[in-house]
């Protein structure tokens, strides 16, 4: 015979495996001791084997018990993120929802797509905190955020991540700079040059730190800022040599007042995505902030 769960039965399990006692399994069920012991014994007569060793003070699993409650913790974790999700839906985004982005990301990414979710989610009130793609993984992992959108670290693996875009950081020059008119002097003259990159303690800057330490002592100390637009600036002025993606700089790039140069070497190639909890599935709420991240990332300039 086909065994048909029964939701009390499971609730029963987890609690009773989580507290050691049916005294305290009944407690945090709001129901009787009595009715914490029928539904486990009757549980054990349909599947037929012993799920609970009483003959301790502690009530402990057995190993078909433990087989069982991974599973059990499963279901009634989904069944309780769909309740949540459902009553959302009903509320229509009456919620909130914590993003973590790089400061880049919030000014080239993050305005449209909150522009977009607050049209589709007026009353869900989002707050989003800007900083280095790690910490912020780190605040993801302690349930402090409920999505980061940045770089993937090296590292990383894909449990809880959605590849989004692409890209590679290139040389930003003054049209005026030696390298516009001739760009196979680039290596040659690497040492000469004022290089100007991003803040540090932040992906970006130690991928371009592992770049340059693989050219050695052959260039200057970089100037280090913390603002995209001021290194854009310094290198419109001839001051030096920005490092940054090209579509930080494509407006500049389009108008003339900057040039990009490629960097030789695959180690300033960059992987962007949006990460999530890896314990469970994102929300409705979350699921449509990631799509708008999505359509967001496909306008990006490449």
């Amino acid at each position: 015979m086909e065994w048909v769960p029964d939701l009390r039965q499971l609730r029963a399990l987890v609690a009773v495996a989580e507290e050691g006692s049916f005294t305290l399994a009944a407690k945090k069920l709001f129901v009787t001791q009595s009715a914490v012991s029928h539904s486990l014994r009757t549980l054990e007569e349909q599947l037929n084997c012993r799920l609970l060793d009483r003959s301790g003070k502690k009530v402990a699993v057995t190993s078909e018990g433990e087989l069982l409650l991974h599973r059990c913790k499963r279901v009634l974790h989904e069944l309780d993120q769909a309740t949540c999700d459902l009553d959302g839906l009903r509320r229509w985004g009456q919620t909130r929802i914590r993003v973590g982005a790089p400061h880049s990301l919030c000014h080239f990414i993050i305005p449209s797509v909150l522009r977009e979710f607050r049209d589709c989610f007026p009353r869900c009130e989002p707050h989003i905190e800007a900083g280095d793609t790690d910490a912020l993984l780190d605040r993801l992992s302690k349930g402090e955020l409920d999505l980061v959108v940045g770089l993937k670290p090296k590292n990383h693996g894909n449990d809880g991540y959605r590849p989004m875009f692409s890209d590679r950081l290139a040389f930003v020059i003054s049209p005026f700079h030696p390298w516009a008119a001739k760009e196979d002097q680039m290596v040659e003259t690497l040492g000469e040059q004022q290089f100007i990159i991003y803040s540090k303690a932040t992906e970006t800057h130690r991928l371009i730190e592992s770049w340059l330490s693989k050219i050695g002592g052959r260039i200057k100390a970089p100037l280090v800022l913390g603002d995209m637009q001021a290194i854009k600036e310094m290198a419109k002025l001839g001051t030096g040599v920005g490092l940054v993606a090209s579509w930080v700089a494509a407006k500049e790039i389009a108008d003339g007042t900057l040039r990009a140069v490629e960097i030789p070497g695959p180690e300033m190639n960059r992987d962007w995505g949006v990460f999530h909890s890896s314990q469970r599935e994102p929300s409705l709420v979350e699921e449509a902030f990631i799509g708008l991240c999505e359509m967001a990332f496909e306008n990006m300039p490449r």
